[in-house]
C-alpha cells in the first residue's frame, strides 16, 4: 500500500503490544540460562558455545521466515501466521525449560526455544514498515522498544521477586537442578508471551498487497530453497549502501551485548559476590545468587530502555537517528567499561543504566534508518538478512570466547564484559560512517500520538 494512513498511537500500541510476550522469552532467557547451564554441570569455559543456540537459529530462521512471509497472503494476513505458529512453539520450550533433568536437554530446549520466538519475531520488524508511512516509523520502533523494555523488567526480575517479594524457597523443588522460582517465572512467562502475540493479531489487521496479481506472480516465480538461496546471494550483493555501514555498526554493538549476557552472571559471581568455581558445592549456592541479582541488573538496564523510550520518542523529532544513536552506544559503552571496577552488588545497578540507554537506541535507531533504504516488496527479507549482522558476531562469541576467557583473560569472566564495552565504542565510531540519507525515517512529528 503506497499512501499509508497515518495510525493513532493507541493503533501503533496494538499493533507492538506483542513485543511484549516475545521480551518475556527473551528476558528469561538472557536472565537464566547460563545460571541453568551451571545449576546442571556447565563449566564456565563451556558456556559461550552452549549458548550458540541463539545466533544459530536466528541465522538461520529469520532471513527464510522474511522470504516466506514476503510471499504469504491468507485470511490471517502476511506476517500474523508466522507470529501465531511461532508464539506456540515458544510457549510450549518456555514451560519444558525449567524441568530439563540434564545439561544436553537445557540445550536442546534452547534450540527450539530460539527457533521459535525468531518465527514470531522477525515479521515484527517488517510487520511495522508494513502499516506505518514512513514518518512515523521511528515512533514504531521506539513503541516496540518501550515494550521489549517492559517486557524484560518483569521477566529479568522476576525469579528474584518471586524469592525476596513472595517468599518462595531457595534451591531447587522435587531433586531437580533448577530453583523453584526459576520454573513459576518460565511458566509465567509462557503465559505472557501466547496472550500478548494473540492480542496483537486479534486487534491488527493487515493491507493486502496492493496489486494482488503482481503478487501471486512473484509467488508463483518463487522457487522454495533454492529461490531463497539465489534471492540471498543477490540480496546480500545488492544491499543499500546504508545498510552495508549499519552492518558494521550491528556487528560491533552485538559482539558485546552477547559477551554481557553470557558472561555477567559468572562475572559478578566471581567479582561482586566472592565466588570460587574450583569449590562446586559452594559455586552453586553462589551462582543462585548471582544469578538472581543478574536478573535485577538486565531488569534494571530494560527499565531504563522503557523510560528512555519516551525520551527516544521525542529526541527522534528533532535529532537525526544516526547521532542519537552514536551517543546512546558510547554511553552502553561506559556503563559495561565501569563494571571492571565495581564490587559492590547495589553499585551494578548505575553501570545498567548506560547499557539500557544504549539498549533502547539499539532496539529502534537502526531500524528506522533501515527501513527507509529498502524496497517494500522485499522488506521482510531484508530485514531478516539485516539480522544477519546480529549473529554472526554471536556466532562468533560463541565460538571464541571461552578460549579467551580460559587463555587469555585467565579465567577472568569480567574481562569479556570489557572487552564488550570496548566494541560499544568501535560500533559507535562506526556510526560516523553511516549515510545521512537513511535518516529520513526520523519523524517530523507523530501525528497519531
Amino acid at each position: 500500500m503506497s499512501n499509508k494512513p497515518q495510525l493513532s498511537f493507541w493503533q501503533i500500541w496494538n499493533m507492538s503490544f506483542g513485543f511484549l510476550g516475545i521480551q518475556f522469552g527473551w528476558g528469561l532467557q538472557m536472565a537464566n540460562m547460563s545460571a541453568i547451564y551451571s545449576f546442571l554441570g556447565a563449566k564456565e569455559e563451556q558456556l559461550s558455545l552452549l549458548w550458540i543456540a541463539a545466533p544459530l537459529t536466528g541465522l538461520i530462521v529469520q532471513p527464510i521466515v522474511g522470504y516466506m512471509s514476503d510471499r504469504t497472503w491468507t485470511g490471517l494476513g502476511r506476517r500474523r501466521p508466522y507470529f501465531l505458529v511461532g508464539a506456540i512453539l515458544a510457549s510450549i520450550a518456555l514451560v519444558l525449560m525449567p524441568h530439563s533433568s540434564a545439561l544436553w536437554m537445557a540445550v536442546g530446549l534452547l534450540w527450539i526455544l530460539d527457533a521459535s520466538i525468531n518465527i514470531t519475531m522477525e515479521p515484527f520488524r517488517a510487520f511495522v514498515a508494513d502499516k506505518l508511512p514512513a514518518e512515523q516509523r521511528a515512533t514504531g520502533f521506539s513503541v516496540q522498544s518501550l515494550f521489549i523494555g517492559l517486557g524484560a523488567v518483569v521477566a529479568s526480575a522476576m525469579p528474584w521477586m518471586l524469592t525476596n517479594w513472595f517468599g518462595v524457597e531457595t534451591g531447587a523443588s522435587g531433586g531437580g537442578a533448577i530453583p523453584r522460582a526459576v520454573i513459576i517465572s518460565f511458566h509465567a512467562g509462557a503465559a505472557a508471551l501466547f496472550i500478548a502475540v494473540v492480542y496483537t493479531i486479534i486487534t491488527t489487521p493487515e493491507y493486502p498487497p496492493e496489486d494482488m496479481e503482481a503478487f501471486r506472480k512473484m509467488k508463483a516465480e518463487s522457487r522454495g530453497v533454492g529461490g531463497f538461496l539465489v534471492e540471498l546471494v543477490e540480496g546480500l550483493g545488492s544491499m543499500p549502501k546504508t545498510m552495508k555501514q549499519l552492518a558494521v555498526v550491528q556487528f560491533f554493538t552485538w559482539i558485546a551485548l552477547f559477551c554481557m549476557w553470557i558472561y555477567w552472571a559468572p562475572a559478578t559471581a566471581r567479582q561482586v559476590f566472592g565466588g570460587d568455581p574450583a569449590n562446586e558445592e559452594a559455586w552453586k549456592g553462589i551462582m543462585e545468587e548471582a544469578g538472581a541479582w543478574t536478573g535485577i541488573c538486565f531488569a534494571t538496564y530494560n527499565l531504563v530502555c522503557f523510560v528512555f523510550s519516551f525520551v527516544l520518542l521525542a529526541l527522534s523529532r528533532k535529532v537525526s537517528p544516526r547521532m542519537i544513536h552514536l551517543v546512546c552506544l558510547l554511553i552502553g559503552a561506559a556503563g559495561l567499561l565501569s563494571a571492571r571496577v565495581i564490587s559492590d552488588q547495589n553499585t551494578l545497578l548505575i553501570a545498567m543504566v548506560g547499557v539500557g540507554v544504549a539498549w533502547a537506541s539499539i532496539l529502534s535507531m537502526p531500524y528506522a534508518i533501515l527501513s527507509s533504504v529498502l524496497p517494500p516488496a522485499k522488506m521482510g527479507f531484508y530485514m531478516g538478512v539485516f539480522n544477519f549482522f546480529i549473529v554472526i558476531p554471536q556466532v562468533l562469541v560463541s565460538l571464541v570466547m571461552g578460549k579467551l576467557v580460559g587463555s587469555v583473560f585467565g579465567g577472568d569472566s569480567m574481562m569479556a564484559i570489557v572487552f564488550g564495552g570496548a566494541c560499544l565504542v568501535i560500533a559507535a565510531a562506526a556510526m560516523l560512517r553511516v549515510d545521512h540519507a537513511g535518516e529520513a525515517a526520523a519523524p517530523s512529528g507523530a501525528a497519531g500520538h
